[in-house]
């Protein structure tokens, strides 16, 4: 009799699972959502973090709070400082394609979005912020 009920019950769980995941509000990273974690300020804290463990130069653990701060909620601002520096960690870690990315959503947060002429000037990062800027300026 049991295993009349083991396809019913695969069945029913693969369906629950399926509504369950649809159901599930879009990550803060998705720049084009209006979430209610995208409108908190929960992961101001985890923001400090990451900002203070990529100054002390520990930049995977730096990543991890970043991305874990945008998960938890920021302000456009936050975001943006989020993204910017997870940018400068990809570049100076040879991941040009993540690198561009970040500047992508930074700059879709706010088209006025610039480097400060110091950061602007960096070898890695500078090229690939001025590329993507002038992607996004012409719409491609």
């Amino acid at each position: 009799m049991r295993w009349i009920f083991a396809p019913i019950t695969t069945i029913l769980l693969a369906t629950v699972g399926c509504s369950l995941s649809q159901s599930k509000p879009a990550p803060v990273t998705d720049l084009g959502a209006s979430t209610p974690a995208a409108a908190s300020n929960a992961g101001a804290p985890m923001l400090q973090l990451a900002l203070e463990q990529y100054d002390a130069g520990q930049y995977k653990r730096a990543t991890h709070s970043f991305l874990q701060s945008l998960d938890a909620g920021l302000r456009p601002a936050q975001q943006i400082l989020a993204h910017k520096h997870l940018a400068f960690i990809y570049c100076t870690s040879n991941k040009a394609n993540l690198c561009r990315e970040e500047f992508r959503k930074a700059i879709i947060l706010d088209a006025r979005f610039d480097l400060a002429p110091a950061e602007a000037g960096h070898p890695q990062w500078g090229p690939v912020f001025r590329y993507v800027k002038s992607r996004q300026a012409a719409g491609l």
